[in-house]
């Protein structure tokens, strides 16, 4: 069985939808990064953080659909 981290890569190379999606994932996840190394938020500044939080796992949660789509239609038997 194919392994995830298998199964993203080629993704990658033949999904334009996958590579964006997770090139946003990562963008987004910088600027959370970017966020948290403040010591103090202004209130719109906690409610930009959770939103970023938000669209980041839905966008992490879409990858790992795509990548379970992707194993499922891999697993099963050829037309014959």
């Amino acid at each position: 069985m194919l392994t995830e981290d298998v199964i993203a890569e080629r993704l990658r190379q033949s999904d334009t939808a996958f590579r964006e999606l997770e090139e946003s994932h990562q963008r987004l996840d910088n600027e959370l990064n970017e966020l948290q190394r403040r010591h103090v938020l202004t209130p719109a500044e906690e409610l930009e953080k959770k939103r970023m939080q938000k669209a980041k796992l839905a966008k992490k949660d879409k990858l790992a659909e795509l990548i379970r789509v992707y194993r499922k239609q891999g697993l099963q038997p050829a037309a014959q």
